[in-house]
């Protein structure tokens, strides 16, 4: 990959590193110590603050809570935190990288870790690992390298991990004559769907009590569906059906990360999309209309009864968990054709733009966030699991001890049946081009060969 570093970005990291040259901070640190004194020095004592800008809003009040504990103990860096939705977060990024507004740090997603690394829009941490000592191995295997350039430079710290799992109603299972042990060893293929497709067949419940594999059943009249589709899973396809083709031996690229030909067209991944789409035309999974009315979060209609099971993120776990009137269990995913579960790994980490008047600062703020003291914190709230594999075992073990049941979301990882997301050029662009071809497929208006001009168009930006 080549990248594009700016004359500004070049200025700004020599400037950075010019002022950090006579840092007193221990050069053993690891991110518990922030480095006050050399901050301080490099604000001149003068007070400076930190936009930092995240999503996720049930997180805010840890971060927030990390932000009082960074500046109680570096008293001249403020840090100034703006939440907003997804949608109005990267399209107000994107905007402020054009315009100047971009905030000093950002949640970074791998959704555009590319492109922006590509634009030069986002510092090379490296300089300040090295200066610093900070141990990258203290985050969980494989995490670090996801934010990683093709040199092995690190734009990020890691700062949580997820995977996926399906959570469940205990009483509509109980109802339908199911145990959790039956969801233990479920199996899928792309064929007939396995014991999978048929557990949810007979989860699905149409509105004369009638279920999906019994005579009579109305597709058009459903009450309960067996599982929920929540959007057209273009792009990562992460809690949609990434669980299910990664057990086929099927991946999105020729390599990973910074692969240049991908497999968009291989029938292994066509086969998934067409045995999804058999799934809506069954009345067992909610249509492409529902998902989007529900705006990807099928969180309220689950409370609501309206689906028995629902694949989700371990960063859902909390919300689902305080849902009101439902009892909710978790199963790991099927096992699929090659005789394991899969998962797609992901995680997050923080950014500095390198618009930032205040980079040491920034790297400051930046190195706290990746620290255990902060990962600590944020754990507390039960929403995500920490990056640092010590922290992530004591979250584990404290929330097992206060009731949670959160095997199907480690198995994957203990058993090393999980897959990264792909980390390419173009990505957006690909992401672009993928959801007309997806919404297309999963409502019916299009066959699944669609996806081999689709194809052609994705490798044909790497050539």
């Amino acid at each position: 990959m080549r990248h594009i570093r700016s004359t500004a970005f070049a200025a700004l990291a020599a400037a950075a590193l010019t002022l950090t040259a006579c840092s007193s901070a221990d050069s053993g640190s690891s991110g518990a110590s922030t480095g006050s004194g050399d901050a301080s020095s490099a604000a001149g004592g003068s007070s400076v603050t930190i936009n930092y800008w995240l999503w996720d809003a049930n997180q805010l009040p840890q971060y927030q809570s990390c932000a009082d504990a960074f500046t109680a103990e570096n008293p001249s860096i403020k840090i100034e935190i703006t939440q907003s939705g997804w949608n109005d977060y990267w399209n107000n990024l994107t905007t402020g990288m054009v315009a100047g507004t971009a905030p000093d740090v950002f949640t970074d997603h791998l959704n555009y870790f590319a492109d922006l690394l590509d634009k030069g829009q986002i510092v090379d941490l490296q300089p300040y690992v090295d200066r610093d000592g900070v141990d990258m191995g203290q985050y969980y295997q494989g995490l670090a390298t996801l934010w990683s350039d093709q040199n092995g430079d690190a734009y990020g710290l890691p700062k949580d991990w997820d995977t996926i799992a399906v959570a469940y109603n205990t009483q509509m299972l109980a109802d339908a004559g199911y145990t959790p042990e039956d969801l233990e060893s479920w199996t899928w293929n792309p064929d007939d769907g396995g014991t999978y497709e048929q557990i949810i067949a007979h989860l699905t419940v149409d509105q004369n009590g009638v279920r999906g594999d019994e005579p009579g059943f109305d597709k058009t009249k459903v009450a309960v569906y067996g599982i929920a589709l929540d959007g057209n899973g273009a792009g990562f396809s992460q809690a949609e059906f990434s669980q299910y083709f990664f057990t086929t031996g099927w991946y999105f690229t020729d390599k990973n990360p910074w692969g240049t030909q991908y497999n968009f067209s291989d029938e292994r991944y066509k086969a998934t999309i067409a045995w999804a789409r058999h799934m809506i035309e069954a009345g067992y999974m909610n249509d492409l209309e529902t998902a989007t009315s529900m705006d990807g979060n099928p969180l309220e209609s689950f409370g609501a009864g309206k689906f028995a099971t629902v694949p989700i993120g371990s960063w859902m776990i909390g919300s689902y968990e305080a849902l009101d009137g439902v009892t909710v269990a978790y199963a790991p995913n099927p096992i699929g054709p090659s005789g394991k579960r899969a998962s797609m790994f992901n995680g997050l980490t923080d950014a500095i733009t390198t618009s930032s008047k205040h980079p040491e600062e920034a790297w400051q703020w930046v190195k706290f966030l990746g620290s255990a003291e902060c990962q600590e914190i944020v754990a507390e709230a039960g929403v995500v699991f920490p990056a640092i594999s010590s922290v992530s075992d004591e979250t584990k073990a404290a929330r097992v001890a206060a009731g949670q049941e959160l095997d199907a979301f480690f198995v994957q990882v203990d058993e090393g049946t999980t897959f990264s997301p792909p980390i390419t050029e173009h990505y957006a662009d690909i992401l672009a081009l993928h959801q007309p071809i997806m919404d297309a497929i999963l409502s019916g208006q299009s066959s699944v060969d669609a996806l081999d001009a689709f194809n052609d168009q994705v490798n044909a930006m790497f050539k």
